[in-house]
């Protein structure tokens, strides 16, 4: 049974950027098979691992909702699981699945169940499952991601950040999910900021489990569209991540 780590917060907090320095982690540390899932509408990070991305899997679902799309004698079940394959991108350090965005209603409610059964057999290869997630939690809602072994909710150094990450704990509360952790981590930090929130992250109610320094490489990474994949060692950000990897036992 593979370990699931999913990654939430609303766009621009650096969940993209915390959930590729994860992927960065385990397969650097060879802590076994890994299998990264953009969950995220606003799909990057095959762009931040530096992996290309032909097709998603919301793309090739809407293909499957022509019934002259399924070819005579195949079922509509094992066209769609086939159409499915082909969404994975696969490299030699680990495999990718991207999501999509939602095109309309169907999108990931027709075939949910088939699709939930197929990433559950698929997982089933990996030692782990990193998920970048959206805000609102769907996959794990639907139970498409079974289960979550570690959420981390993603804040950065801002007041409206942290109370977003807030709201996401309130959601996950509310779903009754499978989550087994639940921690805060607060990005783009400077010498005070933790200091600055202290009231704003204990009202959260997620226990802080560490932050990621404001690291100006990575600004940089991204302005020039390098994978931040390949950031050396050495980088504050890579370090910080790596030390709270460790302490809470992945």
């Amino acid at each position: 049974m593979p370990k699931y780590i999913a990654v939430a917060g609303k766009g621009g907090t650096g969940k993209t950027t915390f959930a590729s320095l994860v992927v960065k982690y385990l397969v650097q540390n060879k802590k076994g098979s890994v299998l990264a899932v953009d969950a995220d509408p606003n799909a990057n990070l095959s762009e931040v691992l530096g992996m290309e991305v032909k097709t998603t899997i919301s793309e090739l679902l809407n293909q499957t909702k022509d019934p002259k799309s399924v070819p005579v004698g195949m079922s509509k079940e094992v066209f769609i699981e086939y159409k499915l394959q082909q969404s994975l991108v696969e490299s030699n350090d680990l495999d990718l699945l991207v999501m999509g965005n939602p095109q309309g209603p169907g999108c990931y409610c027709y075939p949910n169940d088939l699709l939930r059964k197929y990433l559950e057999r698929l997982s089933s290869g990996y030692d782990y499952v990193v998920v970048d997630t959206e805000a609102g939690l769907e996959h794990i809602s639907r139970k498409t991601i079974p289960q979550v072994d570690w959420l981390f909710v993603i804040s950065d150094a801002s007041a409206r950040g942290v109370r977003s990450a807030g709201r996401i704990h309130e959601l996950v509360q509310s779903l009754g999910s499978a989550v087994k952790k639940e921690l805060l981590i607060v990005t783009k930090t400077k010498k005070d900021s933790l200091a600055n929130l202290a009231d704003e992250i204990t009202a959260t109610g997620i226990d802080l489990i560490g932050d990621i320094p404001y690291d100006e490489s990575i600004a940089e990474f991204d302005e020039e569209g390098k994978a931040l994949f390949k950031l050396p060692d050495n980088n504050a950000a890579v370090a910080a991540a790596k030390e709270i990897l460790i302490n809470v036992g992945v």
